[in-house]
Formats: structure tokens, C-alpha cells, sequence
């Protein structure tokens, strides 16, 4: 049983010149996932001690990204191949949640199924159980595709993502009570009212005296998950300017990563980004006192992420 920040210290032992920087609960290691989660000095404290990969990859996009995307059937092979390590790495009962964005065909107003394909090959090869759907639902989100929505005018804006939330097993370990949000004015009137209007609804649903008189501390979230991604004042964006580092394009709000560490993991666990850009999940983990492994390879992000962990890193 590791204490909770003895497997950092154990990865760190190794020595090995891919470490970039380290906390008392984490280690971020620069490289490509491909190498670092298949190298025999790595390998080997993960395995079986996964409780949640969450983590956003590249996605498939038609224009070339300095972060990294591939596309087509390679895109589709390169993303399948982690199933394998992904499941090594994962306890029985752990889970995976990937966040893909959408894609377009190259120069036509009309969607690709490219990441969808990648997804059902990952699962496929993985033998992994699909749990939830989830749509991150981005309110502040600039007009995309450009060319259709903003020069023609003949799409909508795309704003919203999939996260798709897979596990070895159909009871992956989770707890919605973890992720209650706070009840609606109304519900907080009823609670304390303790009347509603019970019997049966057009939905052939038969609503009961107290099926919701019962007051369970908050109200269980949906799977869209509404949040805005517009902070500029961050201690990652500050530390960026400051240190004229130029910030990762693609970060995810520190929410996101926060609500899915919540719901399918306790304080101790084990949280592995293998796609880390700026290493928002290492630091939501930090912040809810997991332990965390980040892989990223490209060094300018590396150094932009460790303003996200204010002077914690050891």
C-alpha cells in the first residue's frame, strides 16, 4: 500500500532524465505517452494502480496543430493503440474518461465520424464498457468552423464536446453524492414546504408523497456540464505572462477535470493524463489530494504547467 506520496518518490528514484518536475502527490514526465508508459522504469509502478485516466487528446482536426493531431485511419490507429496499456495500467475497477472534440471533413460543411470511429476502436480493442455519455457544454466558445459559420453562414456554432466515460467493468467505482450541486430556489421551497403535488404524470411516471420531500444535501447533476473556459487571470495564465511563455490553445477549465476526479475517485487515488498540454489535470488532482501522473512532450507547455502548482513542486 503506497503512502500518498510514495509513488511520486519512487518514479522520481528512477532518475530518469524524462522527469520534468515533481510534487509531494505527482510527477509530470516529458515525452510521448507511446514511450513513457511503456518504459520498463515506469511501466512497472503503474500497473494495475490506475483509479482514472482522464485525460483530452489530440483531436482530429483538419489543420495542423503545434500540440500534435493526426488524422483519418491514423488518427483512428494511433488513439486504439493505448487500449492495451490503458487497461494494464487501470485497477479492476477503475475508469477512463477522453474527452473528443468534433471533427469536419477536410473542406466540406459537413461532420466527420473520425472521432467516433476512434472511439469505438478503442473500446472494441480494450474490451472496455462505455458507462456514461457526458457533453461539456462551453458557453463562451468562439464561432467554429469559421468558414461555415462565420463566412457563409450556413452552420451553427460548434460548442460542446463529448467526454465519454469507459471502464473495465459495468461498476466501475463512483458516487454521484460526491458531484451534488445545490438545489434549485424552488426545490429549497418545497423541502421546506413538504408538499408536492403527487399521482400519476402524462410520462406514466407515478410521483409518490415523498419522492421528493427528501432532502439528500444537493441535487444530482446531468451528464452536460455547463462551464465557461474565459479565465485570464489564473495562476497558469499569470505565471505564463510573467515568464513570456506562450499558454497551451487548447485548455479545458480546471471544472471539468475537477467534477469527473470527484465523482469517480477518493482522496489518495491515482489520476494519469497521458496527453497532459498544460497539466490541468495534475492540478485539479493535486488541489482534490490525489496522486497524479502527467505526460507531455512538448517542453514550452511543460513549463508554462508548473504555474499551476504554486510553489508545491519539490
Amino acid at each position: 500500500m503506497y503512502s500518498p506520496g510514495s509513488m511520486s518518490k519512487q518514479l522520481f528514484s528512477t532518475r530518469l532524465h524524462s522527469i520534468a518536475y515533481r510534487t509531494d502527490l505527482g510527477t509530470c514526465f516529458r515525452g510521448s505517452a507511446e514511450v513513457i508508459l511503456r518504459s520498463p522504469a515506469v511501466a512497472p509502478y503503474l500497473k494495475h494502480k490506475v483509479d482514472l485516466i482522464f485525460t483530452s487528446p489530440p483531436f482530429p482536426l483538419n489543420r495542423k496543430k503545434k500540440y500534435g493531431n493526426l488524422t483519418g485511419d491514423a488518427y483512428v490507429q494511433w488513439l486504439a493503440a493505448f487500449a492495451g496499456t490503458f487497461k494494464l495500467l487501470l485497477k479492476p475497477k477503475g475508469s477512463i474518461v477522453i474527452e473528443l472534440g468534433n471533427a469536419w471533413e477536410p473542406g466540406k460543411p459537413a461532420m466527420s465520424t473520425l472521432a467516433l470511429r476512434a472511439l469505438l476502436a478503442l473500446l472494441e480493442r480494450g474490451e472496455f464498457r462505455l458507462c456514461q455519455q457526458f457533453v461539456w457544454y462551453n458557453p463562451a466558445r468562439l464561432p467554429s468552423p469559421a468558414q461555415w459559420v462565420n463566412v457563409e453562414r450556413i452552420r451553427l456554432k460548434d460548442a460542446y464536446t463529448h467526454l465519454w466515460w469507459m471502464s473495465r467493468t459495468d461498476r466501475p467505482m463512483a458516487d454521484n453524492r460526491r458531484v451534488l450541486t445545490e438545489y434549485s430556489d424552488s426545490m429549497k421551497k418545497l423541502l421546506r414546504k413538504q408538499k408536492y403535488n403527487t399521482g400519476k404524470r402524462p410520462s406514466e411516471h407515478k410521483i409518490g408523497e415523498k419522492s421528493f420531500l427528501r432532502n439528500n444535501v444537493g441535487a444530482i447533476p446531468s451528464n452536460v456540464i455547463t462551464l465557461a473556459n474565459t479565465s485570464s487571470n489564473s495562476d497558469y495564465q499569470t505565471y505564463c505572462r510573467d515568464n513570456e511563455i506562450k499558454p497551451h490553445p487548447a485548455r479545458m477549465p480546471s471544472g471539468l477535470a475537477e467534477f469527473f476526479i470527484k465523482f469517480l475517485t477518493k482522496p489518495g487515488m491515482v489520476v494519469l493524463d497521458p496527453f497532459a498540454g498544460s497539466n490541468t489535470t495534475g492540478a485539479a488532482a493535486e488541489k482534490l489530494r490525489r496522486r497524479w501522473v502527467a505526460i507531455e512532450p512538448q517542453s514550452d507547455y511543460i513549463s508554462g504547467s508548473k504555474g499551476r502548482f504554486n510553489g508545491n513542486l519539490i
